[in-house]
C-alpha cells in the first residue's frame, strides 16, 4: 500500500486527486492521511468526496474514510470500467477539479466513456470550464487524448447547479510524449469567452472590451475575438449570478491562457482587465505553458512513453506537490531546471504506462 501524507508541500486538495487517479491506473492500494491538513477548514469537502465517489465507482474501488470532514481514505482499486456515469456534487463544488482527478484515469478505459458531472463550472480556486475546454483539451490532444467537453448549464458559487458532459469516444490507452518548451515569437490571435449569467448582457460585453484594451495596452497586435455569452430572462436556466472570462492567445504551437470571474461589488471591467494582465504575464515570460497548463499536464507527462521537455511561466507549489506525489507510484526521470514562483523548464522520461 502506497501511503500519502495529505499535509506535503501546499497541503491541498491536489495530493488527494492526483493520487486517487494514480491508484486507479497502477492498481496500487492507496492511503491518504492528514487530508488537506493547511487549508483553514481541514478534511475532505463535497468536491473532494464526490471525486473519490467518482473514481471509485469508474475502477470498482473499495473506499474507507469517505465521508464529508475526513482526514484520512483508504482506496483499493480493482479495474477501469467504460459506460456513462453522473455525479453531483450538489454543491458549487468545482466540476473541473473532479474532471482533473477522472481525467487520467479514463483514458486507459476498456471503450467510450460518458461522464456527467453537475456542480460548479466557474468558481473561485479552479480551472473555468473554458479555460479547461479551450486550453486543457488542446494540450491533451497533442499527446493523443480526444476528450470533448459539453457545456450545458453554467453554476457559480455558491448555488452551483452547473452541468457538462465528458466524453472520451476512443480511450487511446496510452499517451505520447509532448515537447512545448517555448512560445513563437509572434502572437498569431487571441481568442476568448466573456460570459453572464442572471445579470445584464452589458457585463458580459464590459467585460470583453475590457479585456480587449488591456491587451493591446500589452502590445498583442493579433487579432482579438471574444465570444459574448449571456443568459437573461424567465427562460435561463441557471440557478444563480454569475460572471466570467477566459482569454487564450496561440503563438506558434503554444496555446496560453488567462481567466477572471466576477463577483459582488467587483466591476466587469476589473474582471476583463484581470483576466487579460494574467494572459500577458505569462505570455511575457516566453515560455510555452502557462501557470496552470503547467501543473496540469505533469500527471500526463509522467504516464506517457519517452521523453518529454516542457517549459512553463511559473513553478507553482501545486506544481511541486503534484511532482512529489508522482514519485511515490511511476518510476520516472525527471530533470527540473527552475526555482519556485519562477519559469522553469523540465525533462520527463515518461512511464509509458498503457492499458
Amino acid at each position: 500500500m502506497i501511503r500519502i501524507d495529505g499535509s506535503h508541500g501546499e497541503g491541498g486538495g491536489q495530493i488527494l486527486r492526483t493520487s486517487v487517479a494514480l491508484s486507479c491506473i497502477t492498481g496500487e492500494d492507496l492511503e491518504v492521511y492528514n487530508i488537506r491538513a493547511k487549508r483553514p477548514n481541514p478534511g475532505l469537502k463535497r468536491q473532494h468526496l464526490t471525486a473519490i465517489h467518482a473514481a471509485a465507482k469508474i475502477c470498482k474501488a473499495s473506499v474507507e474514510g469517505a465521508e464529508v470532514g475526513s482526514r484520512r481514505i483508504v482506496f483499493r482499486p480493482s479495474s477501469i470500467s467504460s459506460g456513462s456515469f453522473e455525479f453531483n456534487v450538489g454543491t458549487a463544488g468545482s466540476v473541473t477539479l473532479i474532471f482533473q482527478a477522472l481525467a487520467p484515469i479514463l483514458l486507459y478505459a476498456p471503450g467510450r466513456v460518458r461522464v456527467t458531472l453537475v456542480g460548479g463550472t466557474d468558481v473561485p480556486w479552479s480551472p473555468p470550464i473554458d479555460y479547461v475546454r479551450h486550453v486543457m483539451l488542446p494540450h491533451l490532444k497533442k499527446m493523443g487524448y480526444v476528450v470533448e467537453a459539453s457545456l450545458i448549464r453554467r453554476g457559480h458559487y455558491p448555488r452551483g447547479g452547473g452541468k457538462v458532459v465528458f466524453e472520451v469516444p476512443e480511450p487511446p490507452g496510452e499517451l505520447e510524449p509532448l515537447t512545448l518548451t517555448t512560445r513563437g515569437e509572434n502572437i498569431e490571435l487571441v481568442e476568448g469567452v466573456s460570459h453572464c449569467v442572471r445579470l445584464p448582457s452589458h457585463v458580459a460585453r464590459r467585460q470583453a472590451e475590457a479585456a480587449r484594451r488591456r491587451l493591446v495596452e500589452g502590445g498583442v497586435k493579433a487579432p482579438i475575438r471574444i465570444e459574448l455569452e449571456h443568459y437573461e430572462g424567465r427562460d435561463d436556466p441557471h440557478l444563480g449570478p454569475g460572471s466570467g472570462i477566459v482569454v487564450w492567445a496561440k503563438a506558434g504551437e503554444a496555446l496560453i491562457g488567462g481567466d477572471a470571474l466576477g463577483a459582488r461589488g467587483k466591476r466587469a471591467e476589473e474582471v476583463g482587465r484581470e483576466a487579460a494582465s494574467k494572459l500577458l504575464k505569462d505570455l511575457s515570460t516566453g515560455m510555452a505553458l502557462d501557470t496552470h497548463m503547467s501543473d496540469n499536464i505533469l500527471v500526463y507527462l509522467a504516464l506517457a512513453r519517452g521523453k518529454s521537455v516542457i517549459g512553463g511561466a511559473r513553478l507553482s507549489r501545486h506544481a511541486e506537490t503534484v511532482l512529489w506525489v508522482i514519485k511515490h507510484f511511476l518510476k520516472v526521470q525527471m530533470l527540473l531546471n527552475g526555482f519556485l514562483e519562477k519559469p522553469f523548464t523540465l525533462e520527463v522520461w515518461g512511464a509509458g504506462i498503457t492499458r
